[in-house]
């Protein structure tokens, strides 16, 4: 099974077979090889979008790879990482597995980080991988009244300040200062940082609220 997918240009796909523009390289994620077609030579990160087959088929064009893959590469170099940086976008049931295996959490999320490993034996630096739920990203992006690919933006810029080191479950607010500042300039509404503090504020009133009717 071959999955299409798009990369930056310069991304360091190990070459397993050709077939046009595109390279192909095994993902263990998706236990298969994918297809990596390049995308603007100007690039200056190296960066690849996966698209599960059950995403591709349920929402097609609409994830627009080409254009996350280049917002990918700009979130990088503003985050200041170097590095490849596969992303996954899959759906609310794979996540969920992924989450499970490697953070112990039996439940669906909209965005995993999982930092890369130092390089060893002359490899080639890697930044990181996302894991990215379309299905989750779509209900969030109704509720935000935005656009399903506004909203994977929102996730992959969260997920690639992880990957550059921020952790707003345990720094005084440096993530979310990072975060406001780059949304801002890439035109982006709230992100998820923002939206955890006001859903905090909001529930304290809510039961407020029921203990006086």
């Amino acid at each position: 099974m071959i999955v299409e997918v798009e990369e930056a240009a310069g991304c360091s796909a190990r070459r397993a077979g050709a077939l046009g523009m595109g390279t192909f390289r095994y993902n263990q994620a998706l236990g298969c090889f994918v297809r990596c077609q390049k995308v603007s030579a100007s690039q200056a990160h190296f960066t690849m979008i996966l698209i599960d087959p059950a995403i591709q088929t349920r929402f097609g064009r609409v994830v627009r790879r080409r254009a996350l893959a280049g917002f990918l590469a700009e979130a990088s170099a503003a985050a200041r990482l170097a590095g490849d940086i596969p992303v996954l976008l899959t759906t609310d049931r794979e996540i969920r597995r992924l989450n499970r295996e490697f953070r112990h959490k039996d439940k669906a999320t909209d965005v995993l980080s999982f930092p890369a490993l130092e390089p060893v034996n002359g490899q080639e630096a890697q930044a990181g991988d996302l894991a990215v739920s379309v299905e989750t990203a779509e209900r969030q992006a109704a509720e935000a009244g935005h656009a399903l690919f506004v909203e994977l933006q929102v996730l992959v810029l969260h997920g690639v300040l992880h990957l550059a080191g921020y952790d707003h479950e345990r720094d005084s607010g440096q993530m979310a200062r990072k975060e406001a500042t780059l949304r801002k300039r890439f035109g982006l509404g709230s992100g998820l940082i923002e939206r955890s503090a006001t859903a905090a504020r909001t529930r304290p009133a809510q039961r407020r609220g029921s203990r006086q009717s």
